[in-house]
């Protein structure tokens, strides 16, 4: 598909998780003629990217200056807190990371570089009391968020939306659950694969500890959802600036069953207990996430299993754990 060069993507919180999945997808999706300027809240060395600029997105007159010096083609805002808990123990840190954050990258693009494609990434969170209903949700499914993690992610989103009628040219992006190697214990999946990888090592009991079992949740793998970010740049000039993509497999896995098949990878014999302190009185019973249109408009869809995904995890917290 032809596309204008060259291609110059400017990333904001390139140190989280998700950073150097985007990257590989990146140069697979878009060629290795592609130039990616990495930034992040605390900059310096990186295996993946070389080098990683410093930048805050809660400081518009930063956040202005690096646009307007790298003048990029396409941003990939990925800056934000990153896990749920993280979020709800710091609400007013949140809204200015999610809602400033955005906001003044989007001004900045208006300004700097006015004809610069940005690629936000929300939250399949957004759709909230909405995922009740049981039925697949679509990015036309009202946004009815329950904490400040949703909250603030709509909030940020729907804000990008109105400033589409001011030129903005953006595609925003509603990934809903993703794991992979490099994911940090705030997060389920690795968070019963590091349990599992301490007791294997000999470092902990025999027992592991959870919340609610009994949530469905709609997985991904991380290198899957990066995909569809490198392919929304990949296809900009053929989208309508505003377009909404939801990422998603479709399918809901109980959390319950994620345990089995993650203990089923183990070396020893496994007790699982309940841990009141992870449970979530808010937790919504069954989330799943309809991506049609990112299957239709971007030509994207799961390369990955969800088992090889768990495989993955599990190994990687291993390695982790042996390294400690």
């Amino acid at each position: 598909m032809a596309r204008e060069a060259p291609v110059r993507v400017f990333l904001t919180g390139a140190n989280g998780f998700v950073g150097p999945y985007v990257y590989d997808a990146l140069r697979s999706v878009c060629g290795d003629d592609i130039a990616i300027a990495a930034t992040s809240k605390y900059g310096g060395p990186h295996p993946v990217f070389g080098e990683v600029g410093e930048l805050d997105v809660t400081d518009a007159a930063a956040v202005e200056d690096a646009i307007a010096r790298h003048r990029p083609t396409h941003v990939i805002h990925l800056a934000a807190v990153a896990a749920p808990d993280a979020a709800q123990a710091n609400p007013s840190n949140t809204w200015r990371i999610h809602v400033d954050g955005a906001l003044n990258v989007a001004n900045a693009i208006l300004d700097k570089a006015p004809d610069c494609w940005l690629v936000h990434v929300g939250s399949g969170l957004v759709y909230g009391e909405s995922a009740k209903t049981g039925r697949p949700l679509e990015e036309s499914t009202l946004l009815a968020p329950i904490d400040d993690y949703a909250a603030t992610k709509a909030a940020a989103d729907l804000a990008l939306g109105a400033m589409s009628y001011k030129g903005l040219k953006c595609v925003r992006m509603r990934p809903f659950n993703h794991t992979g190697p490099g994911q940090t214990e705030a997060f389920a999946v690795p968070a019963f694969a590091m349990q599992i990888a301490r007791i294997e090592a000999g470092l902990a009991a025999p027992v592991i500890r959870v919340g609610n079992l009994d949530a469905r949740r709609d997985f991904l793998d991380a290198r899957d959802i990066a995909d569809t970010y490198a392919r929304a740049v990949l296809r900009s000039r053929d989208l309508v600036p505003n377009t909404i993509f939801n990422v998603a497999s479709g399918v809901s896995w109980r959390m319950g069953d994620i345990l089995d098949l993650l203990l089923a990878r183990s070396s020893v014999k496994i007790g699982v207990e309940q841990d009141p302190l992870r449970m979530r009185p808010s937790d919504l019973p069954c989330i799943v996430g309809d991506a049609t249109r990112a299957r239709t408009l971007l030509g994207w869809a799961p390369q990955y299993s969800f088992e090889e995904t768990l495989t993955a995890v599990l190994d990687d917290c291993r390695a982790r754990v042996a390294q400690a």
